[in-house]
């Protein structure tokens, strides 16, 4: 009787990186959540062994953190790479605006409408886990429909380390209201290949509303963090 598992033995590695990259990408494990060794090979039916490798290569991508005697826990993104990362992604995001006016085709660009008219139905029904995820589709897409490979894989290498505090992280009202119109912006700029104004847009956007999104959710992380460590303390004492 076979071992039940949907995984092919030949790319067995390659898979199991992507599915527990891809659980951390739409927040299944949040920044900070120990990873549980045993409900992971549950999951993908397989033994510890080839589950233990595919960890470490996501900690060599810093999606993970490998903690002497306390296994495996989701990577926490730290202000000070913050203030690292997001000017990169932004430039980068910037560059593949211009890009984008200049290559894309038409049915690129009616692509990127329909998923910004996704999310600002979503919006529009206060339904944010389908908003981050459009929201998700839409910045890739349009980082995709560039056209330039070394562009998309420097992005999507900051972005593994970023998205859990961009695209799974809840916004207050404010900063919600504050993507929607940066983002219809953004579509108005697009939809007339306006490179100069949409590359000025998109680096704005990542640098404002996108960078205290982050930070919020840091601080609210590092709250929850104390809050909990404050309530076990009585039952350690």
């Amino acid at each position: 009787m076979t071992q039940p598992t949907t995984l092919i033995r030949t790319n067995l590695h390659d898979m199991l990186v992507a599915g527990i990259r891809e659980m951390v990408i739409v927040g299944v494990l949040r920044p900070g959540d120990k990873i549980s060794e045993q409900a992971l090979c549950q999951r993908f039916g397989v033994s510890r062994t080839p589950l233990r490798e595919a960890l470490k290569v996501l900690a060599s991508e810093g999606m993970l953190q490998l903690l002497p005697r306390r296994g495996a826990i989701v990577a926490n993104v730290s202000p000070e790479e913050i203030d690292e990362l997001f000017p990169v992604m932004a430039a980068l995001e910037a560059l593949a605006g211009e890009l984008v006016c200049k290559h894309a085709s038409d049915e690129d660009l009616a692509r990127l409408g329909a998923i910004h008219d996704h999310m600002m139905s979503a919006h529009a029904a206060k339904d944010e886990p389908t908003y981050l995820q459009a929201n998700r589709s839409f910045h890739e897409t349009l980082v995709s429909v560039a056209g330039n490979a070394t562009l998309t894989a420097s992005y999507m290498q900051i972005l593994t380390r970023t998205r859990a505090f961009r695209f799974v992280a809840r916004k207050s009202t404010e900063n919600w209201q504050a993507a929607v119109r940066d983002h219809h912006a953004i579509m108005d700029a697009l939809k007339v290949r306006n490179a100069t104004r949409l590359s000025r847009l998109l680096q704005r956007h990542v640098m404002g509303v996108t960078v205290k999104i982050a930070r919020d959710a840091i601080t609210a992380a590092a709250d929850e963090n104390a809050s909990i460590e404050a309530g076990e303390l009585p039952k350690s004492a």
